[in-house]
């Protein structure tokens, strides 16, 4: 399962989520998101131990601000609620597991 992360519930499903969470900043324009999102949604399923969010950086622009996000696809991993890991444009599903 992916859940939509917004300013409203961010620190209710990262920075209190209680485990690892892979987080997601993309936008529906965005191709390289678009490529990235069979890697995402795969460990989603095949990962129970890994909550993952995504969150829009054009509906959600406070949070991309708050992050620093200058290039899509970001992602971010978030372990007891602190940024562990974090990697920018495509990348693998193996290089995203690696930042578990």
């Amino acid at each position: 399962m992916i859940t939509t992360v917004t300013k409203e519930n961010f620190d209710q499903e990262i920075t209190r989520a209680g485990e690892t969470v892979l987080v997601d900043f993309w936008a529906a324009w965005c191709m390289p998101c678009k490529m990235l999102a069979p890697a995402i949604d795969a460990i989603a399923a095949e990962r129970p131990d890994v909550k993952v969010c995504k969150i829009n950086i054009d509906e959600q622009q406070e949070l991309a601000i708050r992050f620093g996000i200058m290039s899509i696809p970001t992602v971010m991993v978030f372990k007891n609620g602190e940024v562990a890991g974090k990697s920018i444009g495509l990348v693998s599903k193996d290089d995203l597991l690696k930042l578990l």
